[in-house]
């Protein structure tokens, strides 16, 4: 059954819709004019996030496809956080939501001289084996998300599951260089994220989760 239901999640993989990046910022509104602002204020984060170089929003090609932030969003939603402003009391704030089109960043970040996903990373390194467990896994759409994520990290070679059981599956992963490091690196990406580092249980390196 396990293995049916893995043969099955991969042939709707195949046909899901393109990765993304995901990026946020707050935003005032719903209007037309603030969520315009608020794209690129969360391109412009996504991008600084993956090049690891605050000074790259000053390169000209960089610049330009942040401001047409518009054409390489796929899809937005708005969410609502309950915050504490300054004088301690509970307020409630809206936030953008922005998936952006991961194909189109890395060529622009390529251009910019970073290979995107994570681009500093030495993608020539010795490879390591490890098996993480993903939980959060409630459909297909979510098993192509989390899979293609997987895949388009520079510092993975080869993803491919093993196991398929609950709202989990068990991935084994051929990554190129330092384990911890390319953990640290996907708990920004807010994708995925890291609940152990080191589970207490065999044959298992690390356990995340799908964020929402």
């Amino acid at each position: 059954m396990l293995l049916w239901l893995a043969a099955g999640l991969l042939a709707t993989a195949a046909v899901a819709a393109p990765t993304t990046y995901s990026g946020e910022a707050p935003v005032a509104n719903q209007s037309e004019a603030a969520r315009a602002g608020a794209l690129k204020t969360a391109l412009a984060e996504v991008v600084m996030r993956l090049s690891g170089d605050p000074g790259i929003l000053a390169r000209s090609e960089v610049a330009n496809a942040v401001a047409g932030a518009d054409k390489l969003v796929l899809q937005y939603r708005y969410r609502r956080d309950n915050v504490t402003d300054d004088a301690g009391a509970s307020v409630s704030r809206l936030v953008l939501v922005a998936e952006f089109d991961s194909d189109a960043v890395d060529r622009m970040l390529a251009g910019a001289g970073f290979a995107g996903g994570g681009a500093s990373v030495a993608i020539d390194a010795t490879p390591v084996e490890k098996r993480i467990w993903l939980s959060g896994i409630h459909s297909a759409a979510d098993y192509a998300r989390a899979l293609g994520y997987l895949t388009r990290q520079a510092q993975v070679r080869r993803s491919w599951p093993v196991e398929a059981r609950g709202d989990g599956i068990l991935v084994h992963l051929v990554l190129a260089g330092d384990f911890s490091r390319w953990l640290g690196l996907v708990g920004t990406d807010m994708v995925l994220q890291v609940n152990s580092a080191s589970p207490p249980v065999q044959g298992i390196d690390a356990t995340l989760a799908l964020s929402p």
